[in-house]
């Protein structure tokens, strides 16, 4: 019976998500309070003794994984945050595209933007402004949904590539099964299954736009707090390489530092706006990763997560993983790559890598498939659900390209 309730209480979270923009509760909201209740139910049906103990060890743990990724997200969140809330993006915006371009042009130049920009950012914030461009831009309906289609599917694959760029990589990287240099490979799939999907939308394409230039001001600080976060993303990498320092401790370390440059010159009430901004935009996502992850650790308690590793090891894992990919779409990635983490699959390293790319791009296949979707469905007005339908045969097709790659270069290397 507790089984039940609690297997309920995962799937009215997953509706919730999947159902957000007909309901409009936030799934933030509605996921943290359905994984606090699932817990309290495991305690109060535990009955006391060793049972108790057990529970609580096993929340502990599912905590301190929660923690791990809460503070690393929140470390870049503030970065970008930051410079964001100066302007210092959207001046590199205005240095990298030309006043005018050709709409071919333009969409292939759009996507390597997003791609590379998603590479370091959290896919929130990369959507927001990759999609902040088609505002400067004098675009039709169709042009601008299709660019919008485009947006979500490149935010998703340059995630793949770096533990700061995307939730699903970076918790497979901290599990253990892949290192920062395996991952990096990632990239050359992502890449051309980006380029082949700009193409494909760009065929009957015509026409020039041209976009009018802003100026805006910025102080010696922000330059260099943006040489700190570019600065603390490469000692990242290097650190854990060449030390196994894990890369939660870098980024505190590094925005650590941010704090401390920016106290010297920033004044006391100028910083409370700034963590103001924070507060409002971006802790809505880590509220929503906290209430799925604990909804996965309470799967993971009561055995049902056992059955999702029977199903995934019927069949070979690079197929199991191509599907597992196409699965995200309707489930969220995050809950879905937790699920199979904590089930514990056996995999080679270009099986992991394979699941990586798998879990991080599959997600595009339908607009309410990942963060990126939902976010450009609700600043996209022209982009609706049923209007995403019409291209996903090209978004599958570039899928499928980018997985068959990630696995040829990955057998290649590493098998």
């Amino acid at each position: 019976m507790l089984h039940t309730f609690l297997i309920i209480l995962a799937v009215l979270a997953l509706l919730s998500i999947i159902f957000e923009e007909v309901t409009h509760l936030n799934k933030a909201k509605t996921t943290l309070f359905l994984g606090c209740v699932s817990w309290v139910a495991l305690f109060m049906a535990a009955g006391g003794g060793e049972h108790t103990e057990l529970v609580a060890h096993e929340l502990n743990e599912n905590l301190l994984e929660i923690a791990t990724l809460w503070l690393f997200l929140m470390s870049t969140m503030t970065f970008v945050a930051y410079l964001n809330a100066k302007g210092m993006i959207q001046i590199m915006v205005q240095k990298i595209f030309p006043q005018r371009v050709s709409v071919r042009m333009l969409m292939i130049q759009v996507a390597l933007f997003a791609l590379v920009l998603s590479a370091f950012c959290d896919n929130v914030t990369a959507t927001l402004v990759s999609l902040g461009l088609l505002t400067t831009f004098k675009l039709d309906k169709q042009m601008r949904r299709r660019m919008a289609v485009l947006i979500i599917f490149a935010v998703n694959s340059g995630g793949v590539a770096l533990i700061t760029g995307d939730v699903t990589t970076l918790m497979i990287f901290l599990s253990g099964h892949v290192h920062i240099s395996e991952l990096l490979i990632l990239f050359i799939p992502a890449a051309a299954s980006v380029f082949l999907l700009a193409i494909l939308f760009s065929m009957n394409a015509k026409g020039e736009v041209s976009t009018t230039p802003i100026n805006r001001a910025y102080q010696p600080v922000d330059i260099a707090i943006a040489a700190i976060f570019f600065i603390t993303i490469i000692m990242t990498m290097v650190l854990n390489v060449l030390f196994g320092i894990p890369p939660v401790l870098t980024f505190l370390t590094g925005l650590s530092v941010m704090f401390l440059v920016g106290h010297t010159i920033r004044s006391d009430k100028e910083e409370t706006k700034i963590l103001e901004y924070i507060r409002q935009v971006e802790y809505d996502t880590l509220l929503f990763f906290l209430g799925i992850l604990l909804l996965v650790g309470m799967l993971k308690e009561i055995g049902t997560l056992e059955l999702l590793t029977e199903v995934y090891a019927m069949h070979d894992p690079n197929i199991s993983n191509f599907v597992t990919g196409m699965g995200s779409a309707i489930l969220d990635n995050v809950p879905l790559t937790a699920a199979l983490l904590k089930a514990e699959p056996v995999l080679s390293t270009p099986e992991w890598l394979g699941l990586t790319y798998a879990v991080g791009v599959g997600g595009s296949l339908l607009v309410i498939g990942s963060a990126a979707g939902i976010i450009a469905m609700s600043k996209v007005k022209e982009l609706t659900f049923v209007t995403y339908l019409k291209y996903v045969p090209s978004l599958l097709l570039s899928y499928a390209v980018g997985y068959a790659l990630t696995l040829l270069i990955a057998y290649q290397f590493y098998g």
